[in-house]
């Protein structure tokens, strides 16, 4: 014989179930700080992957919120870790790696996952691009809005000065060469080559020291070789395109503004990430080539962009989210159509491999030049106390760009700041 509950206590048990199944039916929050530092509708492709996972996971529901460049993500997501709001993940600078970890704030993805398939998931990234994420055997950033530097070259413009428009300068000398052909057959109306030197100077300047056969810093963060004869040289070389060949302007080039002056072919060269190409795809009304960068010694450029990161601050639930997420996200259907998108590179091979990406590629070849020169890619400068070393850095290479300093002086300067910063952390 059952026995019935009082008609009061029969509501507040039927109550607690309805509320106990209503909890158990609520999604979990995911906070996401992205980066939109470069050009493309960047904030409309990630919607819509947002929207399509949502759509196939309704028990989470993902928070972007775009928090600028780099650096001001970068802050953001530490400011809200301090105020008590931590996200659970984010797309943050490769190179933050190591403040990051100072500061306590992200979890290695070895600490998440649990099956075999998700530790070959680990492993299934392009080896260059997990350089900037991985430290002491362990994995913290995964990468996804990734890229190199790449150079843009307007064949048009090539043609008109005499040059082969499908032959783009394989060194140093020959793109020397080349931009002051195009500056003397446009009767100075149009720049030969363009590098930016605001921004991120110490990235480009990083192309090409590596390119002249030297590294910049150590693997373990904690020692930089600014004023190395190598390095010295490369932002002599740097400095030589205005001074020496008249083919790339004097003083500060913007980062913001190079791509919309390649548009306008206010030069014929320049150098940039990869992931402007579907933007200048879109919008270059001339024929234009991509290649690798030129050479001294070796080809080489350092990789760029942004990982994904695990908030340490977050519940287990939150962290399986996230996780279940990031893997989401940087499938290959995935991560082919973010490529094609926008420009930054599939993060796997298995990306090339999926349809979608291998018809691109086929039918646009500049789409595998970044993918190809990962080859002779470096990891991107990343130290203790990165900000600050950069800055010291980027501070040289404006200080000979604008003639302050001398290459060596100014690059002399820069390694002895950094080293005045990087003393408590040598090992």
């Amino acid at each position: 014989m059952r026995t019935r509950l009082p008609f009061a206590l029969s509501t507040l048990a039927a109550g607690l179930l309805s509320t106990q199944s209503a909890m158990a039916n609520d999604p979990v929050e995911l906070t996401m700080y992205y980066p939109v530092a470069v050009g493309g509708e960047l904030t409309a492709v990630v919607d819509g992957l947002v929207e399509d996972f949502e759509a196939q996971h309704p028990d989470i529901n993902v928070d972007a919120i775009y928090a600028g460049n780099y650096d001001d993500t970068r802050v953001r997501a530490m400011s809200a870790i301090e105020a008590g709001e931590a996200p659970q993940l984010s797309v943050m600078f490769s190179i933050d790696l190591y403040e990051l970890l100072e500061q306590d704030a992200i979890m290695a993805f070895d600490e998440v996952v649990e099956t075999d398939e998700e530790r070959a998931w680990l492993d299934s990234f392009y080896p260059a691009l997990m350089e900037n994420g991985q430290v002491d055997g362990k994995t913290y950033g995964i990468p996804f809005q990734r890229s190199t530097i790449v150079m843009y070259w307007n064949k048009e413009a090539f043609a008109d000065a005499g040059l082969d428009p499908d032959t783009p300068p394989e060194n140093w000398d020959e793109m020397a060469q080349m931009a002051a052909a195009v500056r003397d057959a446009s009767n100075g109306e149009q720049w030969g080559v363009m590098i930016p030197s605001t921004g991120y100077p110490y990235w480009m300047f990083q192309a090409l020291a590596f390119q002249n056969g030297h590294r910049l810093m150590s693997a373990d963060g904690t020692e930089v070789y600014f004023d190395d004869p190598a390095a010295v040289e490369a932002l002599e070389y740097w400095v030589s395109l205005a001074n020496e060949h008249n083919a790339m302007p004097d003083g500060a080039l913007e980062w913001g503004t190079l791509r919309q002056n390649f548009l306008e072919q206010s030069t014929a060269m320049m150098w940039h990430s990869t992931g402007n190409l579907t933007a200048v795809r879109n919008q270059a009304d001339f024929d234009f080539g991509v290649a690798m960068l030129p050479m001294k010694t070796q080809r080489g450029s350092p990789t760029g962009g942004g990982n994904f990161y695990l908030f340490k601050d977050s519940s287990e639930e939150e962290q399986r989210a996230a996780m279940t997420f990031i893997r989401w996200m940087t499938a290959p259907e995935r991560a082919a159509t973010w490529s094609i998108e926008t420009g930054y590179m599939g993060v796997s091979p298995d990306a090339y491999a999926t349809d979608a990406l291998e018809e691109y590629v086929e039918t646009f070849p500049p789409a595998a030049v970044a993918r190809d020169q990962l080859e002779h890619a470096t990891a991107e400068l990343s130290t203790y106390q990165g900000g600050r070393i950069r800055q010291a850095l980027d501070n040289a290479v404006q200080a000979a760009l604008t003639g302050q300093m001398s290459p060596a002086d100014a690059l002399a300067q820069a390694q002895r700041e950094a080293e005045s910063v990087l003393r408590r952390y040598a090992r």
